[in-house]
């Protein structure tokens, strides 16, 4: 089927290409150009992982019944001391309160509190109702005004007239205070400024990555076309991802988050998969054509003549039957090397669909978007590259341009595509099949090494702490932090339904705390007795923890967003066990059909675990620990773990690319032992026969996912680097070196199955 299909792929390559043509601009128009004046990036969100759990309800409780549909800015000044007296003072005060009074009316607009305006309790104490809108020390405040919003979404016809409104006076501020720290911001304008970084980091990544995957896949292929088409099914996944996103957008919030790693995925994905297809092709074509009586015997001698030849064969051979050979070639390789995308594909979505089983949404949208992308990713190399190849595939034979340079030209030659029979893959094969058992346990023990500091990892939601700088709101939230204390969310608060003393004596008790700086006498709110606790920096969710485990008798919840991380982190390792069971005993079964083998798949997944605790030890090492600050530029004192999410996504992308090279290479290995090659040197040819071609995309992969992490959003950063290391050790150390050296340990045992799955796999396997 697969054969026959991509012969009529190639042969239709003219509608093909125009279906993809309006295709692709249907995405266009509706990401970029956005349906309802709405594009993509406006659609998207950054609300952060939420779960629902003790946090979560204990906010709900102290929110009661009361409006919350609405969204607020603040116009924060911060190094002027001001103070209820000065309300009625030129300078600062005056200012704010004429913003104040404009304000006011604007449409749309429920409420504006000036802390100057706010009168003292009866006894001249000041009015605890003012606290949280003045600094710590007394030298700055914040006037807030809050919007109302329709459907949860809050209407540029608000948010515009008070954003200019709070910006004049901030600038009469600054000309009034110039020593003064003022800044405009809220959650609207933060979500904003994080939409606009995710987008010039993608635009960045891709101007790094593409370019310089052209380059590389210029020095495989040694022309400018070959080049070209793997790159053109993977600008043609990235527009397609963007659009399956847009709507998808419709039917969940979509993070500033997902966006980034569904496009980096599928630009993997389809750059691996091209470069698969083209590089299998021009391997089979030229085979084809050398097999041909004509081809076999040119009129110059030249053994391999026809490979060099331009569109008129001085040696009889037609067109037409050029032309037919090409479409041969391509129904071979879409039956081969498209059969082996087809199974990666379905490997990779499986170890995704593994990402359902938990709770979060951002989890669960970035599980149906690359899940989606990789769909793109399958149908670009089974039907976009084919029918690329049906117009330019009979001049892929011909010496590219650079081959043409002299000194490059010869080096392009030596290491073009089309892997010959005995090179440095097979030799290497035959070096390692010397020692094959204690090459494995080096190879093993190198992996744990890079692996070891996972010993020692924390595992901590650090998404909160870490705004980039290049946010427009990373003034307004670092000074918000670090002099409004109570003007922020609690990290940690205590909330009892009880009597105050009760609740007193357990502020009391945490305060004794190890960690614990403060615990506020109780206050009530909406019936609830609340106690805000202060922690020190990046020790909130072991508080909570120790909260939690040791409570009073009376009904009580510990919530803040320490807490709602705590909550988060432990939603994901509820899941965590599904999720790997799923990916394990879909994976398992998958290769099964593949090989007829329980040894490969087990082998497959332990290899596959070691690899990817290699690289988890690298994220641990260079983000945790801060080693790799100074390269990537961003501040280790906002970083007190591994990110969950971020661990999550290295783990489960990082095996589904893993199992995206394993699957390059069994199939060439299978293919070899098919025919009738001992193990040994199925495995030698299968390698240098998969190798360079694995190589290569791993490079390029490499260089992609390092790109994307050279972006300032700090998950990208760790997905970016965790992810390129994951790639490096797989397309190298593990497929090169330990692969073969484990299955030449295992060779007497290696292609054994129980006796009762042979009828299995002969009813259901995967093979030509």
């Amino acid at each position: 089927m697969l054969r026959t299909l991509g012969v009529f792929i190639a042969r239709h390559r003219f509608i093909v290409l125009i279906a993809w043509a309006a295709l692709l601009g249907v995405f266009v128009a509706t990401a970029l150009g956005g349906v309802a004046g709405e594009t993509l990036f406006q659609r998207l969100s950054s609300a952060g992982p939420t779960v629902k759990g003790e946090a979560s309800e204990a906010e709900q409780l102290l929110q009661g019944t009361g409006n919350t549909d609405t969204e607020s800015l603040s116009l924060l000044i911060y190094g002027v001391a001001l103070s209820p007296a000065q309300a009625r003072a030129a300078g600062p005060a005056t200012i704010l309160a004429e913003a104040a009074a404009d304000l006011r009316k604007i449409d749309g607009v429920t409420g504006v509190v000036n802390p100057l305006e706010i009168p003292p309790l009866p006894n001249g104490q000041p009015n605890p109702a003012a606290a949280p809108l003045f600094a710590a020390d007394g030298r700055g405040l914040l006037l807030n005004v809050a919007m109302s919003t329709s459907d949860g979404r809050l209407s540029d016809a608000v948010l515009t007239p008070v954003q200019a409104r709070l910006e004049a006076a901030a600038l009469d501020l600054r000309e009034a205070a110039p020593d003064a720290t003022v800044e405009v911001g809220g959650t609207p304008l933060l979500v904003d400024s994080l939409v606009a970084v995710a987008e010039a980091d993608l635009q960045k990544g891709e101007l790094i990555s593409l370019p310089i995957a052209l380059v590389v896949m210029l020095l495989i292929f040694g022309g400018f076309l070959a080049a070209g088409i793997p790159l053109i099914g993977a600008i043609a996944s990235i527009v397609g991802a963007l659009g399956t996103l847009y709507g998808f957008s419709f039917l969940m919030d979509i993070d500033t988050t997902v966006l980034n790693v569904i496009t980096v995925i599928g630009l993997g994905l389809s750059i691996d998969y091209g470069l698969l297809i083209v590089s299998r092709f021009r391997e089979e074509f030229r085979a084809l054509v050398l097999r041909t009586p004509a081809a076999s015997r040119p009129a110059d001698g030249a053994q391999d003549a026809p490979a060099h030849r331009g569109r008129d064969e001085p040696d009889g051979q037609s067109r037409h039957d050029r032309h037919e050979l090409m479409l041969q070639a391509v129904g071979i390789t879409i039956d081969t090397a498209g059969r082996t995308v087809l199974f990666s594909g379905l490997t990779f979505a499986i170890a995704t669909v593994g990402l359902l089983v938990f709770e979060p949404t951002i989890i669960r949208a970035i599980a149906v978007g690359a899940v989606s992308v990789v769909l793109i990713a399958i149908l670009t190399a089974l039907v976009l590259v084919p029918a690329l190849l049906g117009y330019f595939g009979e001049r892929l034979l011909q010496p590219g341009l650079l081959t043409r340079i002299p000194g490059l030209g010869g080096l392009l030659t030596r290491f073009g595509d089309v892997a010959p029979k005995e090179g440095v893959f097979s030799k290497l094969t035959r070096g390692v099949q010397r020692a094959p058992a204690l090459i494995a346990l080096v190879g093993i023990a190198a992996l744990l090494l890079l692996g070891s500091p996972v010993l020692g990892m924390n595992v901590t939601n650090s998404g909160s702490d870490a705004i980039p700088r290049s946010s427009s709101q990373y003034g307004f939230v670092t000074t918000l932090n670090d002099h409004f204390p109570l003007a922020t969310g609690a990290k940690v608060q205590l909330v009892s339904d009880t009597d105050e003393a009760s609740a007193a004596a357990w502020a009391d008790q945490v305060r004794a705390l190890p960690h614990v700086t403060d615990a506020a006498p109780p206050a009530q709110v909406n019936g609830l007795w609340v106690s805000r606790v202060s922690v020190d920096t990046h020790e909130g969710p072991a508080v909570v923890r120790e909260i939690r485990a040791d409570r009073p008798a009376f009904t009580n919840w510990v919530g803040g967003s320490d807490a709602a991380s705590v909550d988060y982190t432990d939603s994901l390792q509820r899941g965590a066990p599904w999720a790997a069971l799923i990916i394990a005993v879909a994976t398992f079964v998958l290769l099964f059909l593949m090989t007829g083998s329980v040894v490969i798949p087990v082998t497959a997944l332990v290899i596959s675990t070691i690899s990817l605790g290699a690289s988890v030890g690298v994220l641990v090492w260079g983000f945790q620990e801060g080693n790799l600050s100074g390269v990537l530029n961003f501040d280790p004192a906002t970083i007190s773990g591994v990110d969950p999410l971020v661990l999550t996504l290295v783990l489960t992308f990082g095996f589904g690319l893993a199992m995206d090279y394993e699957m390059f290479l069994l199939s060439r290995i299978k293919e070899h032992h098919d025919q009738g090659e001992g193990t040994r040197l199925a495995i030698e040819t299968g390698l240098q026969s998969s190798g360079r071609i694995i190589t290569s995309a791993g490079l390029i992969i490499v260089l992609v996912f390092a790109g994307f992490a050279t972006g300032d959003l700090l998950q990208m950063k760790q997905i970016g680097i965790a992810l390129a290391v994951a790639v490096l050790l797989d397309a190298t150390l593990v497929r090169a070196v330990l692969v073969p050296s484990v299955m030449t340990s295992l060779e007497r045992i290696l292609w054994w199955s129980p006796g009762w799955m042979h009828p299995l796999h002969a009813r259901f396997g995967l093979r030509d």
